[in-house]
């Protein structure tokens, strides 16, 4: 069913976006945009050297623009990055115009999936500690999301016939 609303998954870096979304979009027949992917694609550089060479502010600057020009369209799943949601800008739209579900898992199994990877400039700095303190102030904005999944305890396929259920009941 089409609803002319964007899916939008928002959660922290490692939360499953990325994997769910693909698995979503073919479901709904609805292109997958990944906002991370196409600041990439856009800058020619990964988000790891924008971080290195341009800074966090610069970053930030990007995502705000990209991920507002995407959520324009229509019929699409689109993973934000991790931080995304926590622009006041592109949540204010999300909100209006989208339908957002948050891929919620335990503090523990995200420090699990995010420490130790390059690809994710925030996380390479951080303790065990400092991650858990990240994940705690980012889910007060998550948590404005439209639904939340508590995820830990569903596979892939169950977790997306879940915000196939939401999102075709909202």
């Amino acid at each position: 069913m089409k609803l002319n609303k964007n899916l939008v998954l928002v959660g922290m870096m490692g939360s499953g976006k990325s994997s769910i979304g693909k698995i979503l979009s073919k479901k709904l027949q609805y292109e997958f945009i990944d906002t991370d992917n196409k600041i990439e694609e856009i800058e020619k550089k990964t988000i790891s050297e924008i971080f290195k060479l341009n800074g966090e502010k610069y970053f930030r600057n990007i995502e705000e623009i990209i991920s507002l020009k995407f959520l324009k369209l229509n019929n699409k799943v689109i993973a934000l990055g991790g931080g995304g949601f926590i622009n006041l800008n592109i949540r204010k739209y999300v909100q209006k115009k989208c339908i957002s579900v948050w891929l919620d898992w335990k503090n523990e199994t995200l420090i699990n999936r995010i420490k130790n990877s390059k690809k994710r400039p925030l996380a390479i700095k951080l303790d065990n500690l400092k991650l858990k303190s990240l994940i705690i102030k980012r889910s007060v904005m998550y948590n404005l999301s439209d639904y939340r999944i508590n995820c830990d305890k569903l596979n892939k396929k169950e977790i997306v016939e879940k915000i196939i259920n939401l999102y075709e009941n909202s």
